[in-house]
């Protein structure tokens, strides 16, 4: 197999495949067969030194960090169980990432129910009702489901489609769809969505803040769209530096936000203190009874207060259970509902407040900053969307369903901050036609939610699987609870259903797109991976060839990226085909990818001697990590295997992929046109060479044409 730093197949021999954690690190000395070994000291021995270990082909080495200290890529690391000042920390900076979306709601929620799509009239009992609706649709979905239940589904602090996956499937993805395969493809479907919604979330928030112009500065109004697009504009072009000095700012801009709200929203209940009652259930139930199918369809831009709760799992992996917990309980759950509820009483008070109740909450005098305050936090909502892309971009190519894309980290100590040109744009474009296209917040309410419902209820499935697997629970307990999730999430989804004809085939069409492409990709790579195996030498029947061939071996150090744990490279096979020679040291090297979101420094390399101056190295990393070829090499020297970087070489294949029609007897299918959207999205993914980090200048290509 090799590694095309252009083509599919590389993508095979060269990208992270799903595999289960390396094991505890060794304690057994490590060294390699016939050579020289590094002492624990760091010192290099010679291999009649008494502190050298002779090792055996097929022994096993281990890169432990009590004897070799490694210099790795790390990884956003949280405390499980922070107090005191680290928990008011991770909270405080929580409140801007993970409820930016959630918070800046009200801008437009009350706002799109009483809204001309409906009719619906603000009465008093239409008032209760709806505030009634709203406050048990956060109570149920985020207090309940998510706050809950859903954060203890955590695949080692990581939340999100794929870590629910992965922790369904602990060994990896399942490789068919005949087992399990119902579940990855609606963990795939529902990452699809998430583009969806990210496309959708940023020009309604800022769309919502811009609105306010209408009453604050009259004269503006008639340049909303234009100003949001400068806005969406600029957020997106200043991506590439990174969000660093932005983040640390999200969480006290938006604490003042809620702040805000919180106060507007109280204010306004003082003057009205009976709206308090709507928090009982029996408002919603008479509501329904009241409008019959109305209020079917009202549940629709009901969920509109809910969007965003998806984000409290998928971004979990920041910060940690607890904060995002305390944060939701001590202020964005109090904050919103006083909000809700002074929007509520300023309807029974001023019923033509409903044109926008939210800036209608404000005294003339504070318009302005409150229209500030709110543009600051719709920036800040919309960053955290485009970020929690970026995040489960860079999740879905290292599990393999996504093609390899150009990742760029923006932080010399946060793994977590990254930065991916082509999600950027992509999202941007999309952003802003849909601004051109709506213009307002009535206008894309209507395809606003079809996408974060359709994401909530693939979580409910895939929590009641979880619940089985993982917490052991019996049927009937997993069964009743998702049971309620479920009922719940379908009963906004269908609502939203309907506005598919207004708008919401938007974010269905681009999620069905981006599932085809994904799926196409996963299956396209194992097909290629199933040509490919069939056609690889064992490499004991190779080594026994080169043993008694006598081939010549030069000074050096060949490394032939690999994705088998037994075959040759293809890669190795033409070079000594076409050169006739072998370097002195040769290193297969395998990068997996692990079911957890970080690998330690101990456990991320093991290296086993073959003989014959071959050797074995399997790197792992977690989904949630870049892996770095030649830091893997540094530990690699570190155990006695002369890796010096100016003396290694790397061997790739540039493989040009033919399609062709299926044959008889392939275990996995793919159509022939599926073929050449695989074969696109190869030649288009980046290079195994930039994606690996490895040194352009050491690299030696290769070329073959494959049919699959």
């Amino acid at each position: 197999m090799s590694n095309d730093p252009n083509s599919p197949a590389s993508a095979e021999q060269a990208e992270a495949v799903p595999e289960r954690p390396a094991e505890p690190a060794s304690t057994e000395p490590p060294s390699p067969a016939g050579g020289a070994l590094r002492h624990p000291t760091g010192t290099a021995t010679d291999p009649g030194d008494k502190n050298a270990y002779d090792a055996q082909p097929g022994e096993e080495v281990h890169a432990h960090t009590g004897m070799f200290p490694v210099q790795t890529s790390g990884g956003h690391h949280k405390d499980t169980n922070p107090t005191g000042k680290r928990l008011a920390i991770l909270t405080l900076t929580a409140l801007g990432v993970v409820y930016g979306d959630i918070g800046t709601s009200p801008l437009y929620s009350v706002k799109e129910i009483f809204g001309h799509l409906y009719g619906l009239q603000p009465t008093r009992d239409n008032v209760f009702g709806v505030l009634s609706l709203i406050v048990w649709a956060l109570t149920l979905v985020i207090s309940v489901k998510y706050v809950s239940f859903v954060l203890r589904a955590d695949n080692r602090g990581e939340g999100g489609q794929f870590a629910l996956l992965a922790l369904i499937f602990p060994r990896g993805t399942p490789q068919s769809f005949t087992k399990g395969g119902i579940f990855v493809a609606l963990a795939l479907f529902g990452t699809a969505l998430l583009y969806g919604d990210g496309i959708i979330t940023p020009a309604m928030s800022v769309l919502g803040a811009m609105e306010g112009l209408e009453f604050a500065m009259p004269s503006l109004a008639k340049y909303i769209v234009p100003i949001t697009v400068v806005i969406l504009t600029t957020l997106f072009f200043v991506q590439r530096f990174g969000t660093d000095l932005v983040g640390k700012a999200f969480g006290p801009i938006t604490l003042v936000w809620f702040i805000t709200i919180a106060t507007l929203g109280a204010v306004e209940i003082a003057q009205q203190p009976s709206i308090l009652a709507a928090v009982n259930p029996m408002y919603a139930v008479h509501f329904v009874q009241a409008n019959g199918s109305l209020s079917f369809f009202v549940l629709g831009s009901v969920v509109l207060v809910i969007t965003g709760g998806e984000a409290l799992y998928a971004d979990m992996g920041h910060f940690g259970r607890k904060p995002i917990r305390y944060a939701w309980v001590m202020l964005v759950f109090p904050s919103l509902l006083l909000n809700y509820f002074g929007q509520g009483a300023l309807l029974l008070e001023r019923p033509e407040a409903a044109e926008n109740p939210f800036f209608l909450l404000a005294p003339d005098w504070f318009l302005i900053p409150l229209l500030i305050i709110a543009t600051l936090a719709a920036i800040v909502a919309s960053q955290a969307m485009i970020s929690g892309a970026f995040s489960t971009t860079r999740q879905g190519i290292a599990l393999g369903f996504i093609p390899r894309l150009e990742i760029r980290h923006t932080s010399k100590v946060e793994e977590g901050q990254i930065y991916i040109p082509e999600v950027n744009w992509f999202i941007a474009v999309g952003c802003l036609i849909v601004v051109l296209v709506f213009r307002n917040t009535s206008n894309l309410g209507a395809a606003y939610g079809i996408a974060v419902t359709g994401t909530m209820l693939i979580t409910s499935v895939l929590f009641y699987m979880v619940a089985r697997l993982r917490f052991r629970w019996p049927v009937w307990k997993a069964l009743a609870l998702s049971g309620v999730f479920f009922t719940v999430d379908i009963f906004f989804f269908s609502a939203n259903v309907v506005k598919l004809l207004h708008g919401g085939w938007v974010p269905m069409v681009l999620g069905i797109a981006l599932f085809m492409l994904m799926l196409t990709w996963k299956r396209g790579r194992a097909l290629l991976m199933q040509r490919l195996t069939d056609g690889t030498m064992p490499i004991s029947l190779f080594l026994d060839g080169v043993e008694k061939s006598k081939v010549h071996r030069v000074a050096g150090t060949a490394v032939f990226m690999t994705g088998s744990d037994d075959g040759v490279p293809p890669v190795l096979l033409h070079h000594l085909k076409h050169n006739k020679v072998l370097h002195e040291r040769v290193l297969l090297v395998s990068v997996k990818t692990a079911d957890v979101p970080e690998t330690s420094a101990a456990e991320r390399v093991r290296v086993m001697a073959l003989g014959h101056g071959f050797w074995r190295v399997v790197a792992s990393y977690g989904f949630m990590q870049s892996p770095n070829v030649p830091q893997v090499l540094e530990v690699v020297d570190q155990m006695g295997i002369r890796c010096k970087p100016m003396e290694t070489s790397y061997f790739l294949g540039r493989e040009r992929l033919i399609p062709v029609a299926p044959k008889a007897g392939d275990r996995i299918v793919l159509s022939r046109w599926r073929k050449i959207v695989f074969a696109i999205m190869a030649r288009n993914a980046r290079s195994a060479t930039e994606f690996f980090n490895i040194p352009p200048n050491r690299v030696v290509e290769l070329g073959t044409q494959i049919e699959f």
